[in-house]
């Protein structure tokens, strides 16, 4: 069977701007700053600067805190969403990105104030409405979360 021809990306990475025109999340719920090495329909890098005045830091945990794991594994998905985005031209268009199930999420290592997070995704299968990621959350090259997850495209209208 002939593989379909994609056509080539307008972009291999994307700035905070760009991102806003592909997602939807604002602060204090947008966790990536950029994006690199977009690949349509195979990935990308996304890319979060960790800083000690965002709002969950005073509660978790006061002494010492922690970017809880659950944040980390929505900046992968984010970046996800920006493959997605990117992949199927939905730039400045209203569509959502919706979990459906995340499997194999195991967490390594703990990401504090001052660190940069790599987000490296990966599709796994691409779709129209449903597509699988694996992802895997770096600092310094060290593995501090790593998952499996399926989303699914959908109208913000409905």
């Amino acid at each position: 069977m002939a593989e379909t021809a994609r056509n080539p990306a307008p972009y291999d990475s994307a700035d905070l701007a760009l991102i806003k025109r592909i997602i939807p999340h604002r602060y204090p719920f947008l966790m990536i700053d950029r994006v690199r090495d977009i690949v349509p329909h195979e990935g990308a890098v996304g890319i979060k600067c960790v800083t000690s005045n965002e709002p969950h830091f005073p509660g978790h945990f006061p002494d010492q805190p922690v970017m809880p794991g659950v944040l980390i594994v929505e900046a992968m998905a984010q970046t996800s969403a920006v493959v997605v985005g990117i992949s199927m031209n939905m730039i400045d268009k209203t569509m959502l990105t919706y979990f459906m199930g995340i499997d194999g999420c195991k967490f390594r290592r703990m990401v504090q104030p001052g660190d940069v997070l790599e987000l490296h995704v990966r599709v796994k299968r691409p779709g129209g409405k449903i597509w699988k990621f694996t992802g895997q959350a770096k600092v310094d090259g060290q593995i501090c979360a790593e998952a499996e997850f399926t989303a699914m495209m959908a109208p913000a209208d409905g």
